[in-house]
């Protein structure tokens, strides 16, 4: 028998054990996948939580969800760099499990929309297929890029020689002018110059500065974080912060000050970044994010698609305009494009 299960309170899954192992360190190495970040996005970014859960005796799924303006969606945001069901690793009957959690959806919303999804590990693919299979209209389509760069045991001397010549060249040049520190632990004199830093950048307003020190100071004490400032003449220029675990090393957030933009202070802290995660973490990957900016393609080696999925209940009036849209849409991207 399967028993679907509707959290609005992450202090529910909190004190649910089997919930709680699932989305823990020790099971999810990634941070999206944790339950600390839920909770950040819900503190911080202030987002509606509805975690859904569908488990018999020996198998679990769970599907986070967010209450949108008139819909569910994705309980994620402008940080998180992939969205997916995330799977007691014992489960055998994974598929039927969703499917069914599928189906029961059907009684809540007219409308569900996941963004982020990748499909490397067949996510997409198996979202796609149990909401269709469970009755509901599946659209799907990509909706940005993920750069990565697969290490395969290089150290940063033998990985830097084959950047673009033009980067080795600003990284040789402008490094001895420049001093740089990379932290393992949370530090609230560098985390106030990355804050002066981002606010004198070319980036967009921040999402949420407070979700993002609240992460930041959570993975410190877990060992995870790598907190980089790089300075020009005793001015902070530029900031990075990344987190590394499961073998990889996530490129979360980095800003330079335009005011030292001359002097490249971003991208010598990139290389000292890439040195440490490299040669002293040892990772095996490097994963830069969601978005297909240049100078992502500049230092990784792999792109690889993200989804959106858009599923409507069949039947509801509310999802005629919609899907009407969504299909014209997509028949004229195919005209441009046949």
């Amino acid at each position: 028998m399967i028993a679907i299960e509707y959290h609005a309170d992450l202090k529910e899954v909190q004190l649910d054990a089997w919930l709680a192992s699932l989305l823990s360190p020790a099971q999810q190495q990634a941070p999206f996948d944790r339950l600390d970040w839920m909770r950040g996005l819900a503190t911080a970014c202030r987002l509606e939580p509805m975690v859904v859960a569908a488990r018999n005796d020996h198998s679990l799924v769970v599907l986070p969800l967010s209450k949108g303006a008139d819909q569910l969606v994705g309980l994620s945001n402008y940080y998180t760099f992939r969205y997916r069901p995330l799977i007691d690793p014992d489960s055998a009957d994974a598929r039927q499990l969703l499917e069914a959690l599928a189906r029961d959806l059907a009684s809540r919303t007219h409308r569900i929309t996941l963004t982020s999804v990748p499909d490397e590990d067949g996510s997409a693919t198996l979202l796609e297929q149990v909401f269709h299979d469970a009755g509901w209209t599946v659209l799907r389509e990509q909706c940005d890029w993920n750069h990565v760069l697969h290490v395969r045991g290089r150290c940063w001397a033998e990985y830097s020689a084959s950047l673009p010549g033009k980067l080795r060249s600003t990284i040789k040049r402008k490094s001895g002018k420049l001093e740089y520190h990379v932290l393992s632990r949370f530090d609230d004199l560098v985390w106030a110059q990355y804050d002066s830093i981002y606010r004198e950048s070319w980036k967009p307003e921040e999402g949420s500065m407070a979700f993002l020190r609240q992460f930041a100071e959570t993975e410190g004490e877990a060992g995870r974080l790598r907190m980089g400032v790089a300075y020009a003449e005793g001015v902070p220029g530029a900031a990075q912060i990344w987190t590394i675990e499961g073998g990889t090393a996530f490129i979360h957030k980095l800003a330079y000050r335009e005011s030292a933009k001359a002097m490249s202070p971003g991208t010598v802290l990139s290389a000292a970044m890439f040195e440490r995660a490299l040669d002293t973490d040892k990772v095996t990957m490097v994963d830069y994010g969601i978005g297909d900016d240049s100078y992502k393609r500049d230092w990784m080696e792999e792109v690889r698609p993200r989804y959106r999925l858009d599923m409507f209940r069949p039947g509801s009036p509310r999802n005629w305009i919609a899907v009407a849209k969504s299909s014209l849409a997509r028949l004229a991207g195919k005209g441009q494009h046949g």
